[in-house]
């Protein structure tokens, strides 16, 4: 499982809808819109259980990469009383090792993607947190101010 974390000051998700081939059919739909927190793009593969979604959800929330008083990233995501914003992303498993045109193979078919991800939405609000989402498998613009910059890559093999 993999995550990227972007701690920022304000982020947004609009989801569009398609026709079955790709024509946009209407003009997008805010379904998330955060303040001051994380906007996490969630990737999930085949191999990933509950189990690593619980260790990685862990993980997050205890980031301790808001500011103190004296300017340290000391802070966590809940003493901030900061918001998350989850969006499903299949590409963070995208392989670019041969040629010039990604593959995909690596992520998780979509089924068991979206239960991931579900739970993993799920698992957050469960601690307490704000969640908004994206929409699973949906075209989406997101928008984000990325406060620092500053983003974390969590991955579920190096943890």
């Amino acid at each position: 499982m993999r995550f990227v974390i972007q701690r920022v000051k304000k982020a947004s998700v609009t989801v569009y809808e398609e026709d079955a081939a790709g024509k946009v059919l209407s003009e997008g739909k805010v379904t998330g819109s955060i303040e001051k927190g994380y906007m996490v793009l969630v990737g999930a593969c085949q191999s990933d259980t509950k189990e690593i979604a619980d260790k990685m959800v862990r993980k997050m929330l205890g980031l301790r990469i808001f500011e103190d008083a004296e300017g340290k990233t000391n802070l966590s995501l809940e003493s901030v009383g900061g918001k998350l914003l989850l969006v499903s992303q299949f590409t963070l498993y995208a392989d670019c090792r041969k040629g010039n045109r990604p593959s995909f193979l690596g992520a998780g078919d979509p089924a068991h993607a979206e239960d991931l991800y579900n739970y993993v939405v799920g698992q957050c609000r469960a601690a307490g947190f704000e969640v908004q989402t994206g929409v699973f498998g949906a075209e989406m613009d997101v928008e984000l101010v990325n406060d620092g910059p500053f983003t974390i890559i969590l991955d579920s093999d190096s943890l």
